[in-house]
């Protein structure tokens, strides 16, 4: 067996981030060879993983990423155990990379399908390796629980604490001319959290329920029948205002809706997803 050293050890801990005890254990095991020694501690890393996969994963982050000009746009949620390693500059790479990867790449129907594909950012390994090799180093069983690809342009942004993020679909004018906009109303989406889009999308029962409810309030205050539709229309609108993006004053500029907003600026709102963690 090859003499190993502890130049061996330095440099195989400099490649996995592992203590310098495992590193010198896998270069035992493996004769010397640091390659063999690299997937030995993948695949103990994978084994100590099954023994923890019941462990809470109460926190993580959101990532989004969009291309206004290839007319996509994508949003995953990875999982962990603790803010500390949630809030770790390697998760947030590697959360960023995954949502980059499902923008850019072949699209992915499952989080499995993704983890599977090569990194953007190290086109030589896995997003699934990678993940691993973050185990690996963290010693926290990680879960990519939701993935969201819309081949269309969008809007994006993501809470600066991964917490809440958004993808809004638009149509009209497309491209960079509309990247201020596009994340703007994102941001929109975001901080307001509208059930809808527009008017159109509410459901009727919910909004007939909101109609009778404002009756009974005006006829309690002994107003006259005969006024009392046009009453409940005018609060109809404020009810709107609160819960339809494209009705709520936007929030960067409350003298304008969202919906003025998008239409001054050329572009469509069609479709949102707005997520927040674990949720």
């Amino acid at each position: 067996m090859a003499a190993i050293t502890a130049a061996d050890v330095k440099s195989l801990r400099e490649k996995t981030g592992l203590p310098m005890m495992e590193c010198k254990k896998a270069l035992s095991e493996c004769g010397g060879d640091t390659n063999a020694a690299i997937e030995w501690l993948r695949k103990q890393g994978i084994k100590t993983q099954a023994t923890r996969s019941d462990r809470e994963m109460s926190t993580g982050r959101l990532a989004v990423y969009t291309d206004l000009d290839k007319g996509v746009g994508a949003m995953v949620e990875l999982k962990c155990e603790s803010s500390p390693v949630a809030n770790s500059p390697d998760f947030k790479e590697l959360v960023a990379d995954m949502a980059k990867q499902l923008a850019l790449g072949p699209g992915a129907s499952s989080p499995e399908d993704l983890l599977a594909q090569k990194s953007l950012a190290h086109p030589d390994r896995t997003l699934g390796e990678l993940k691993d090799d973050l185990f690996n180093r963290m010693r926290e069983v990680f879960e990519l629980s939701r993935i969201r690809r819309i081949d269309a342009p969008c809007g994006g942004y993501a809470h600066h604490d991964g917490s809440k993020a958004c993808l809004v679909e638009l149509a009209g004018k497309a491209g960079s001319a509309i990247a201020d906009v596009a994340k703007d109303i994102a941001m929109h989406i975001v901080a307001m959290a509208p059930k809808a889009v527009s008017k159109e999308e509410l459901d009727p029962a919910a909004v007939e329920k909101e109609r009778e409810i404002l009756t009974e309030a005006a006829l309690a205050e002994g107003k006259p029948a005969n006024i009392v539709d046009k009453m409940i229309e005018g609060r109809l609108r404020n009810f709107f205002s609160q819960c339809v993006l494209l009705e709520q004053p936007f929030v960067k500029d409350d003298k304008q809706t969202v919906g003025k907003l998008a239409q001054s600026s050329g572009i469509e709102v069609k479709t949102m997803e707005n997520w927040s963690l674990g949720g």
